[in-house]
């Protein structure tokens, strides 16, 4: 199986994946809430960090970070890098490496989008409605009230659009509890929605006549001096029966992604440079929606998340997120961004494996990570390297890294 393709099927894993995260974290999933939070031996997988005093004058304690590098090392991650005033601070893994980064790619959309909003030709109106647009679906056609929704409904995921759409899967049954079955008033409703990111890349690529991927290299990746990135690097998902919107997928590494937190930390500054406008990048702290969701996802701004106060980041933080803890945070209190990857692959793989012989997918993805916790799961090359990283596992990282924050 192609690495392209299991990024679809993982993009279609998204649901599925944040409910287990969520049992995993209330001790439901069949864990005992009172397991220590990774009884896993660590890696070997080479890590570096600042020596104590240049690490002291930015900022971070090294007792700290040398925890949370330990405790990264008991995870299933690949690739992970603290970057803090340009100067790489702590890092995990090969930093070279692009692996999936699943739904953490609507941020890569709404960078592009930014780049190219006006009123002119090749533009993006973010006023624009989708019937001035023209733009509609099917098999299923958009009602006259839906076609009213702006562009900056969907930045925002409050289309109210509830239609079918490629790189769903599991999502439908969420959406359906935010949005019902009907119509709802544009603007009105948050809900992660992948009809909203997809019909914006629709827009996008009719608008300014270049595909997502393009606007990507010319736009960020070329001025910001990516290593690793290249057209061949993107891709799409496609579900014809479900909607005429695709969704367009990414594979980056660690320190590509890196460059595109920095772009952010500086309010779209690169050498001088300005490649983004200062004004979009405010835009995500400044216009974002409560979710109702506690802790790192209690916002959602212009396709990024935005954290709550509880989580120790500090105020005007946001991070993108994808399927196995795929993040990119920006963190300008801190001048500081942040990135962790897993290569989810070998996951995939055993995830449809479970599935082939008659289980449920929620099911075979609880399976996978409760095995891991089992005595015999504990020692095996699986459970050490591909297991996922749950919610829980992944808020404790997140509570190591304030700590290490000096």
């Amino acid at each position: 199986m192609t690495r392209r393709r299991l990024s679809i099927i993982a993009a279609l894993l998204l649901v599925p994946a944040v409910i287990l995260g969520y049992l995993v974290a209330t001790g439901e999933s069949g864990l005992s809430s009172g397991r220590p939070l990774s009884p896993f031996a660590p890696r070997d997988v080479p890590t570096s960090r600042l020596d104590p005093d240049r690490a002291g004058a930015l900022g971070w304690s090294s007792e700290g970070l040398d925890r949370t590098l330990d405790y990264l090392t008991r995870l299933s991650v690949d690739s992970f890098i603290v970057v803090t005033e340009g100067e790489i601070v702590a890092s995990l893994g090969d930093l070279t490496v692009p692996y999936s980064i699943h739904s953490a790619r609507k941020a890569i959309l709404s960078a592009v989008v930014g780049q190219h909003v006006g009123d002119g030709p090749n533009e993006i109106p973010l006023d624009a409605t989708l019937a001035e647009l023209g733009i509609d679906d099917g098999p299923g056609p958009l009602t006259p009230l839906q076609r009213q929704a702006t562009v900056l409904h969907l930045l925002k995921s409050v289309s109210g659009i509830n239609h079918p759409a490629a790189a769903e899967g599991g999502l439908t049954a969420e959406k359906e509890r935010r949005l019902g079955k009907g119509e709802n008033q544009p603007g009105t409703i948050w809900a992660y929605n992948n009809w909203d990111y997809n019909a914006l890349t629709t827009i996008f690529e009719r608008r300014t006549g270049l595909s997502v991927a393009e606007a990507f290299r010319d736009g960020i990746a070329e001025p910001l001096g990516m290593q690793d990135f290249t057209l061949d690097s993107a891709s799409y998902s496609e579900a014809p029966d479900l909607s005429r919107h695709r969704a367009a997928m990414f594979w980056l590494s660690a320190r590509d992604l890196a460059r595109f937190g920095q772009l952010f930390v500086d309010r779209g500054v690169m050498d001088g440079r300005s490649v983004m406008p200062a004004s979009w990048v405010d835009r995500i702290t400044a216009d974002y929606t409560e979710t109702g969701i506690e802790g790192l996802r209690a916002g959602h701004g212009y396709l990024w998340w935005i954290p709550s106060r509880d989580t120790g980041l500090p105020e005007g933080s946001f991070f993108a997120w994808g399927l196995g803890q795929q993040t990119v945070f920006v963190i300008p209190a801190w001048k500081t961004v942040i990135v962790h990857q897993s290569d989810t692959s070998e996951f995939l793989k055993r995830w449809l494996s479970i599935q082939r012989e008659g289980m449920d997918g929620n099911a075979a993805l609880e399976k996978i990570v409760v095995d891991c916790y089992a005595k015999a799961g504990l020692n095996s090359a699986f459970c050490q390297e591909h297991r996922f990283t749950g919610r829980r596992e992944f808020n404790r990282l997140i509570d190591l890294i304030v700590g290490a924050r000096g």
